[in-house]
């Protein structure tokens, strides 16, 4: 996996809240990554374009 991923929190975490969630997007293997801000080198999720597209809509409850 590519270690020079940028990553970005979450625009619905909070700085100081228990719920932050990280971004990244990966142009070396066209993916989406999503980690734990609190744990960085923990478990990642990882979804292609299509994949991330339907998670986003399922989890805005469309």
């Amino acid at each position: 996996m590519t270690t020079d991923l940028h990553w970005f929190k979450s625009s619905y975490s909070s700085n100081d809240g228990p719920d932050c969630v990280e971004v990244a997007i990966s142009t070396a293997q066209p993916a989406i990554l999503l980690r734990d801000s609190k744990n960085k080198n923990g478990a990642r999720l990882e979804f292609t374009g299509g994949a991330w597209s339907e998670f986003v809509e399922f989890a805005a409850g469309r």
